[in-house]
């Protein structure tokens, strides 16, 4: 059976408290025993909780980690980098297409030699997008230069984290370290576990800080970090950096058995299971060893001589350790939750094969299957399979299959799916009831609509049938935009709520065509498809409505991460429209601080407690943003006031399809996070424009004017009356916060004062 933490426990071990937890949790309890210097950080799931959990601990005072939120996971990295420079202790997590977008800066860190701790939560890279654990990101991080741990359990992230930082750390190291762990199956999985009561155990087994490098630190000591290097002086380089991973390996080891003493809990390079005398073997890294264990008991019992290998370490690579396990082993099958497309093989199965190659005695079979991608469940009954394969392998002295896929299977053309409606495009999306022309004295376009209900025979853009949360405002937010939008449509929705909650394969909600890709780059991704769309026409090789409008939309911080290629895309001036849903903080990975979250405003990683009273710093603006970038419109609305965002939207269209790109955000309610009641959507919005915190207003060829006034229609309230109706915001109309909310008030007056400035004076 698997190895229980507790018969790993020896007396002598340091006192320790017993509780279940998740990978997750015992990572952020790590971190904050230790007491890291800065964490840079940015959410994606399933990594996100362990700044959350953080959050908490900072906001209850256990801590004094600096947070500091980025703008996206290459921000992060950067943060990072920045930090450790100057011999601060620096800590990260991340996950997937996270890992990969921070990734150009890794082997900067590696080749630097300047340490720090970051937590990998393992997950399927996309695309498409899956959000569920498998090694695909793990093993784009092989060749970054970072030593690599693996962590099977809660207990090992905890024990792993804190033996990380003192390796990283070594003289003979000096390297950055990954922790990696399998997300959702030992990120979110609680399972029993043991930590230090007192983090001052943590603190004297890590040591002090090391200040005796050079690090940008002191003045009176000036240092240059990462200067240009000819090949001459690079391949040095790399030199010392090769033998310090290698180094690596034995420092481990050496941690390895310092904190046995300590906790009681042995981690060795490779967790044997079995192996004492096993003819047959399977090689799995981290939670899917675990189960296979208790596969390998019941062989045992038929008196099959099974056994498991899971190495702790797979950065250095433990070559030695390995020949050393399978000497009398007849066949291994080496299962990996990710591939090396083409190489008949993944990364582990070609390193373990060219270890054995430097053993001329070793006469075992190696086999390889990929298994598990995307999250898919490893089940006991497949560990049997593996187990049977290497059997099979054994007799025969050879692998029939040396490699494959496991648990994949072929489509049956007879369950194809039929589409449920018929395709609705062009003149169906034509009212014909929208008049738009360019007024000849002003130069700006005049904009007649019918009456709100003439538009409702107008069809749906998005069927019914969509995940989204009760009383999520982000649909009929969009699909009130999109009655002002007329013909035919080409969407893009990166990577949110929007975007999850409408397709599921091989179930779609778009009525009309929708391409995804991520946060960080849906702008370039449409402009891309806008200019081959014309060059295509151009050419004569499709026809299309010349109506067609191109619309990116993006929300749940999209315009953080996303914001670069945002305004690249705008200063191109490419035709299309990007539309902002904005619910005022990252909702599609559990409600994290956005930096379109306001001031004092609680999140997941802005909590509120007696060292925190939610964000610490002002909401971004992001429409004046973008009208800076000198497109031909800007705009904003909300589906309180919709005969305005259809107007807005009406124009939009026009100026996309003739003039270039166009801007526009919409505020959207979200219940869930916002801790508000479904009833009080409309009236949340609606004083939330009232109270000047998100006026509406448009930038049509670089002149602002506002559409609504509520001042002007007596109708001006206090921030009070649109926060009341939010939980998450209650706590800044107690008498203890309210110099957050004075704060908030005078940058709302400055950003509304403003604002009227610039609609009385057209050169503002």
């Amino acid at each position: 059976m698997s190895i229980l933490e507790e018969n790993l426990i020896v007396k002598g071990a340091a006192e320790q408290v017993t509780t279940f937890e998740s990978g997750n949790e015992m990572a952020a309890m790590a971190a904050a025993q230790i007491n890291y210097h800065i964490m840079g950080y940015f959410p994606i799931t399933p990594s996100t909780e362990v700044a959350q959990f953080l959050d908490q601990m900072k906001a209850r005072g256990e801590h004094d980690i600096k947070l500091i939120p980025a703008d996206g996971e290459h921000g992060s990295a950067g943060i990072c980098y920045g930090a450790s420079a100057t011999g601060a202790r620096v800590f990260n997590a991340t996950s997937a297409n996270g890992f990969l977008y921070m990734i150009e800066q890794l082997p900067v860190q590696a080749g630097t030699r300047l340490p720090m701790v970051m937590n990998l939560v393992t997950r399927a890279v996309s695309g498409p997008l899956d959000i569920r654990g498998d090694h695909s990101d793990l093993y784009y991080g092989l060749n970054t230069g970072w030593v690599i741990l693996t962590a099977k359990t809660p207990q090992a992230v905890y024990d792993m984290n804190i033996m990380a930082l003192k390796i990283a750390e070594h003289s003979k190291v000096r390297l950055p370290v990954i922790v990696a762990y399998d997300g959702f199956f030992t990120s979110h999985q609680k399972r029993k576990v043991n930590y230090f009561s007192d983090r001052r155990v943590v603190q004297k087994f890590v040591g002090e800080c090391p200040t005796d490098y050079n690090f940008a630190r002191d003045p009176k000591k000036p240092v240059t970090i990462g200067a240009h290097m000819n090949g001459d002086d690079l391949i040095n380089n790399h030199f010392q950096q090769s033998e310090a991973i290698i180094a690596a390996g034995e420092v481990y080891k050496e941690v390895a058995a310092e904190y046995a003493k300590l906790s009681g809990r042995e981690y060795s390079v490779l967790d044997l299971y079995k192996m004492e005398d096993a003819e047959v073997a399977l090689f799995l890294l981290n939670s899917a060893a675990e189960s296979a264990k208790d596969v390998a008991d019941r062989f045992r019992e038929k008196g099959i001589k099974v056994g498991v290998i899971s190495p702790n370490i797979i950065r250095p690579f433990p070559a030695k350790e390995i020949r050393e396990a399978l000497k009398n082993v007849k066949a291994l099958l080496v299962g990996e939750r990710a591939d090396s497309y083409g190489a008949n093989g993944p990364n582990l199965t070609h390193e373990i094969k060219s270890a054995l190659q430097d053993d001329k005695d070793n006469k075992t079979v190696v086999l390889s299957r990929v298994f598990g991608l995307g999250g898919k469940d490893f089940y006991a009954d497949d560990a049997e399979k593996f187990f049977e394969m290497a059997i099979e392998a054994a007799e025969n002295g050879f692998a029939e299959k040396p490699f494959d896929y496991y648990g994949h299977v072929p489509g049956n053309t007879d369950k194809k799916i039929k589409p449920v409606i018929t395709p609705q495009h062009s003149d169906a999306y034509k009212s014909g009831l929208i008049e738009v022309k360019v007024d000849e004295e002003t130069n700006k376009l005049k904009v007649k609509i019918p009456p709100l209900r003439n538009l409702t025979n107008k069809p749906k853009r998005i069927a019914s049938g969509h995940g989204a949360c009760p009383g999520c405002g982000i649909f009929g937010g969009l699909e009130l935009f999109f009655k002002g939008i007329e013909g035919d449509v080409v969407v893009l929705y990166q990577t949110g709520c929007a975007y999850v909650t409408t397709t599921s394969y091989p179930y779609t909600s778009h009525k009309q065509t929708m391409i995804h890709n991520l946060f960080q780059n849906g702008a370039a991704t449409l402009s891309g498809t806008v200019e081959a769309f014309l060059e295509l026409k151009k050419r004569g090789e499709i026809e299309v409505s010349e109506d067609a409008t191109f619309v990116m939309i993006t929300g749940d911080g999209g315009m953080d991460i996303g914001m670069g290629s945002a305004i690249g895309t705008a200063l191109r001036n490419h035709k299309l429209i990007i539309l902002e849903y904005d619910n005022e903080g990252y909702m599609n990975t559990g409600s994290q601080m956005s930096y379109s979250t306001p001031m004092g405003h609680m999140t997941s990683t802005s909590n509120v407690g007696k060292t925190q009273k939610g964000k610490a710093f002002h909401h971004k603006d992001t429409a004046q943003i973008m009208a800076s970038t000198n497109i031909p419109y800007v705009f904003t609305g909300v589906e309180a006031f919709p005969q305005d965002l259809i107007k807005k939207a009406a124009k939009a269209q026009w100026y996309a399809q003739n003039v270039g790109t166009v801007y526009g955000k919409i505020l959207i309610t979200c219940p869930l996070n916002w801790k508000s009641e479904d009833r009080y959507g409309e009236k949340i919005l609606e004083q939330a424009v009232n109270s000047c915190f998100f006026p509406l207003y448009e930038v049509e060829q670089g002149v602002t004017a506002i559409t609504y006034n509520p001042e002007e229609k007596n109708k001006r309230v206090t921030l009070s009356e649109w926060l009341k109706y939010m939980g998450k915001t209650k706590h800044l109309l107690k008498e203890e916060n309210k110099d957050v909310l004075l704060g908030f008030e005078a940058e709302v007056e400055k950003r509304w004062q403003r604002l009227k400035a610039k609609h009385e004076n057209p050169y503002l």
